[in-house]
């Protein structure tokens, strides 16, 4: 299984750790039948802890109907048979743990399935309506909907009402087969906490929170007005009392939460991380800021400064299961184009996106603070294109086929070059791109210079030298440019956006960079390096 590794700072593990983002779905197939599982995860632990991460986070793995990705949940309790049974995702959390790797599972609290018992029960009218936002509509007959409040959809113009038979609406602020539950009502709130015991019972050391800022609304479900404070279903204050009970929860177990929270008021945001609530949250102005050094250093000031106001970590992502991957994203040459954003045929120079995702990785891993890795970032996997047909995300069709959706960034992973299905297992749930193989993983392990080589490299130095993790960062002086800065134990981390090869800092050593330097010992476009002065 491989040999475990020591974690260092134990009691606060998480405020350095590298959490690594596993999409059970497209990450390794055990049994052949082309979706991932927890039998292909409890193979591949060897390869997580080669790799060095500290923790493993699961995009749900719950019973699902996979309306969305599995983010519609039906059961709480149990794994869904897609991908294994509860004892295995018990052995899995063992086995990791013995490898000195973490678990967090995912909880979908604003909404579940309308497979869920009390949505069904809700249906056929029982006093579960109480549990679920219904109304009835506007209009002389009740044929339109309670309010005009927008999809959460990126691109989408459907409305967040479905009515039923019997003339009542009722709210989903993602899909109609995610009916949002009314956390006014205590049975909600305490149904939650239990799933929390359940799963830290079960050895889990965190838990990731979607959509954090949503869950509560505003009783009288008034229209939507951009601007209006407060806002009638985001960033609610009812929210931080939930929180503060899900704190008392964890700290009984040791356990930790990361928040996924996007506000853009910074103030606001850090309530969210108070000593009290949760005790990360993700970095999202870090992850949609373009090559740019000015940008990016905004972005590492502010993100810093708002986490200093409640002593809390930082957090680093470079990519997501919803977003499009780093390469592709640091390759587009349409400059125009919103960084973040999904689109069709987007122009794209692979060679330069892989040279800036290197150099990213650095950057990311040397911040004060914890980072997060999505399953094959590290083998430097670009963004698919997938064929109309193969298309399943439901962002896409809500989109009138605008939208290609998020499935191009989980394309099932590459394991084995010569290996059918690039060693996946069976013919994948996505259909795999012909160029797969050269990403493999057993081929990059053998090239020193590869995407997964870097990150091991990176990875390990980032465990050995106690100056990188959470902790100071001062910026020191650069050309324009060019990002510069120290961390404790004299450790520097140097990374050139320019046009053109900077000089590095004289009596420095090189301990790794992401790409050679120059015949000259210049830093070329587009590298970064880490040093010891």
């Amino acid at each position: 299984m491989g040999q475990p590794r020591p974690a260092r700072n134990q009691s606060a593990w998480w405020r350095s750790a590298v959490i690594y983002q596993v999409y059970v779905r497209s990450f390794a197939d055990g049994d052949g039948d082309g979706t991932g599982d927890l039998a292909g995860v409890r193979a591949r632990l060897p390869y997580l802890a080669e790799l060095g991460v500290d923790a493993l986070w699961f995009n749900p793995w719950y019973l699902s109907p996979l309306a969305d990705g599995g983010y519609d949940v039906a059961d709480y309790r149990a794994i869904d048979p897609a991908f294994g049974t509860l004892a295995e995702a018990e052995k899995l959390i063992a086995e990791a743990r013995e490898l000195g790797i973490r678990t967090l599972v995912d909880i979908v609290p604003n909404h579940v399935s309308d497979q869920h018992p009390w949505f069904r029960a809700a249906l056929a009218g029982g006093p579960e309506r109480d549990l679920f936002h219904f109304r009835p509509g506007r209009g002389e007959h009740g044929e339109l909907p309670p309010n005009d409040w927008p999809s959460q959809f990126a691109g989408s113009a459907e409305p967040v009402w479905t009515r039923l038979p019997d003339g009542d609406w009722y709210l989903h602020l993602f899909t109609p087969e995610q009916p949002d539950l009314n956390w006014a009502h205590p049975a909600v709130r305490q149904e939650h906490e239990e799933i929390l015991r359940f799963w830290f019972e079960r050895g889990v050391a965190g838990v990731r929170i979607d959509s954090a800022a949503l869950l509560a609304k505003d009783p009288d479900l008034p229209d939507f007005v951009e601007g209006r404070d407060p806002n009638p279903y985001v960033d609610r204050d009812e929210l931080h009392d939930i929180y503060r009970s899900w704190r008392a929860v964890a700290d009984a177990y040791d356990g930790i939460f990361v928040g996924e929270v996007w506000l853009p008021d910074s103030e606001r945001f850090a309530r969210y991380l108070r000593p009290d609530e949760l005790h990360t949250a993700f970095n999202f102005s870090f992850l949609s800021c373009p090559w740019d050094a000015g940008r990016l250093r905004t972005s590492i000031d502010e993100t810093l400064a708002e986490h200093a106001s409640v002593g809390a970590p930082a957090t680093w992502v470079l990519c997501n299961h919803d977003v499009t991957r780093t390469v592709t994203r640091y390759g587009r040459t349409d400059t125009g184009f919103d960084f973040t954003a999904k689109a069709f045929g987007t122009p794209t120079d692979l060679a330069l996106g892989t040279r800036r995702a290197r150099a990213a990785a650095l950057l990311s891993l040397a911040l004060p603070g914890s980072v997060y890795v999505y399953q094959g970032e590290e083998l430097g996997l670009p963004e698919v294109e997938l064929p109309l047909d193969s298309i399943q995300d439901p962002m896409h069709f809500r989109s009138g086929g605008t939208d290609p959706g998020r499935d191009g960034c989980r394309v099932p992973l590459p394991w084995a070059a010569d290996a059918p299905y690039a060693g996946f297992g069976g013919d994948p749930w996505l259909p795999q791109p012909a160029d797969w193989p050269a990403y493999a993983a057993d081929r990059q392990v053998e090239d020193p210079t590869s995407m997964l080589s870097l990150y091991r490299a990176a990875l390990r130095a980032r465990r050995t030298e106690p100056g990188f993790g959470d902790g100071p960062l001062n910026w020191l002086p650069a050309p324009e440019g060019v990002l510069a800065f120290a961390r404790t134990d004299g450790l520097l981390c140097v990374v050139n956006l320019a046009d053109g090869p900077v000089e590095l800092p004289v009596h420095s050593e090189l301990l790794l960079g992401s790409a050679p330097l120059d015949a000259d010992g210049f830093l070329p476009s587009d590298t970064a390096v880490w040093l010891r002065a």
